[in-house]
């Protein structure tokens, strides 16, 4: 007899850098930035006879009354709260919950409680087990998977998805990273070895995508060109399936570390398969925290130099930063500062270093006593940390993070980066045939809309607004990513009004024991190489 399964993706607790909660917030049809891969893949791993639905709760509430045999949630730290609650209320209705993911791979201890069923690690490898048992109702209570050869990743079941108020598909070539970053629960979770999904599903997934109405697909790998050879063999078969669509090509995001810049023909590469933005883990300018947390492919190069490659090629980048590290004392919030300022990302992913549980960060700082049990477990605003740092007290680790996240957001900042990214990213190769052919979707248009609104929130806002415009007008190849970081900003301002986080005068108001460790501005300034023009 078939069953039935209804899928959660349980909202964030709080709005990220790259949501797109603020579509909601500011009174537009709710959106995600990003398909939800999991709950698409989960669904195509149950059996054919089985009635599948999936709820995205960043765009439906969960309907708790939903004539369920089981309910299966997922999620990620970020999400943690929202699973706990969201098991209860339908444990409570007595319904039977499955809880699997990132989170209950690498806290198992933390969600153990919360669920009937828990899952432990990537599912493909048990899939035929679990829902054999789910069956027959001689199910276990805890259930844990080896990693799986990804030639068994189903295509995902995107037609049960609401493609239509997803800003981007998501596509998964490859799981797991070789590098050994002591905070990233990655390696964790999916390995040091790299496992890779044949190229012809690959691109059988984005035929999939591409039909329902896509044109941007973020590649969802933990590090897109990590190993050179499989990166050039995907990206040649990219570029030739983009060739090949007579209605316009795919433009792609994802995920690289720095250290790609050095071989300029994979970037070359790279654009030429229709890859126009990569997020990259810079964290620091603070050599000695690099060596600290093992990051040695950011170690020993002038990453502004290599940030300018991608940008030459037509790549715009995201970047992550990260203080309290324990070779960061009080300056590394105008070091920070000053990095920021002289380089062309728009959008920084800002925050206090956090140690997931899982880590090697975890285990040293746990065996060193610097370890805070409690709400600041769960990572996903920069506002606060489960670490004891080692060269500030906490209260100055979070109030100096506090002061250079609203300096580098205020809009003359943020605008000046946006600036800057416009003067120098160079033509994407497939500028021309992207433009030619989009059609925007509603959600697209929403989007811009959203955008427009930016000007709204006050003067300086829509100065900011009109400068990069105005830039855009003179450089309109560089249009599509001043607009993507115009909306970025959009999200982080809402995120930061949500959490109580925005003060965007706090810089130019500190007191002496804020002044010691925020460099000044006219300083900040002076080692800035854009024109102040937006500055006052």
């Amino acid at each position: 007899m078939s069953k039935r399964l209804y899928l959660i993706n349980p909202r964030s607790v709080l709005p990220g850098y790259f949501g797109t909660e603020v579509f909601d917030a500011w009174g537009f049809a709710p959106a995600v930035g990003i398909a939800d891969l999991a709950t698409a893949t989960v669904a195509a791993l149950a059996p054919d006879d089985w009635a599948v639905t999936i709820c995205d709760e960043h765009l439906e509430p969960v309907d708790f009354e939903c004539d369920t045999d089981f309910v299966g949630i997922t999620g990620k730290v970020t999400q943690a709260p929202r699973l706990i609650a969201i098991a209860a209320e339908f444990r409570r209705r007595g319904k039977t919950v499955i809880v699997g993911g990132p989170y209950a791979s690498l806290a198992p201890q933390m969600l153990r409680d919360h669920a009937d069923i828990l899952v432990c690690g990537e599912l493909e490898a048990l899939a035929a087990t679990l829902f054999a048992d789910l069956e027959r109702g001689t199910w276990q209570a805890e259930y844990h998977a080896a990693k799986p050869d990804l030639a068994d990743s189903p295509q995902p079941r995107w037609d049960l998805y609401p493609n239509d108020r997803a800003l981007i598909g998501c596509v998964q070539t490859s799981r797991g990273c070789p590098f050994e970053c002591e905070f990233c629960d990655v390696i964790a979770y999916l390995g040091r070895h790299q496992r890779h999904k044949p190229i012809e599903h690959v691109l059988a997934e984005l035929d999939a995508l591409y039909a329902l109405g896509y044109r941007s697909v973020f590649l969802a790998d933990d590090n897109f060109t990590v190993y050179r050879r499989r990166a050039r063999e995907l990206l040649i078969a990219l570029r030739d399936w983009n060739r090949r669509q007579a209605r316009g090509p795919l433009v792609f995001g994802t995920q690289v570390s720095i250290d790609v810049a050095r071989d300029p023909e994979l970037v070359a590469l790279c654009a030429d398969a229709g890859i126009e933005w990569v997020f990259v883990g810079l964290e620091t300018p603070n050599e000695a925290s690099l060596k600290e947390c093992h990051k040695a492919q950011n170690v020993g190069v002038d990453l502004l130099a290599q940030v300018d490659v991608l940008l030459a090629h037509g790549i715009a980048v995201s970047g992550g930063m990260i203080v309290g590290f324990d070779h960061d004392g009080p300056d590394i919030f105008a070091r920070q500062y000053a990095f920021a300022m002289a380089s062309p990302i728009p959008v920084f992913s800002l925050g206090s270093l956090v140690a997931p549980m899982a880590t090697g960060l975890h285990r040293r700082l746990r065996d060193a006593g610097r370890l805070i049990e409690g709400p600041a477990e769960i990572a996903g605003a920069p506002w606060d940390t489960n670490i004891v740092p080692m060269r500030m007290t906490r209260s100055e680790l979070l109030d100096g993070l506090r002061l250079l996240c609203n300096g580098l957001y205020r809009p003359a900042e943020f605008g000046e980066r946006v600036l800057t990214m416009i003067a120098r990213l160079a033509p994407h190769p497939l500028h021309a045939a992207i433009h030619a052919q989009h059609v925007p979707r509603a959600v697209d248009t929403d989007a811009m809309v959203v955008v427009k609104r930016l000007a709204k929130l006050g003067d300086d806002e829509a100065q900011m607004v009109k400068a990069v415009l105005r830039a855009m007008a003179r450089r309109p190849h560089t249009g599509r990513a001043a607009m993507t970081a115009l909306l970025r900003y959009a999200q982080v301002r809402h995120m930061y009004d949500a959490g109580n986080y925005w003060e965007p005068r706090a810089v130019m108001e500190a007191g002496p024991a804020e002044e010691a460790a925020v460099m000044p501005r006219s300083e900040m300034i002076a080692r800035s190489p854009v024109p102040h023009v937006m500055r006052r």
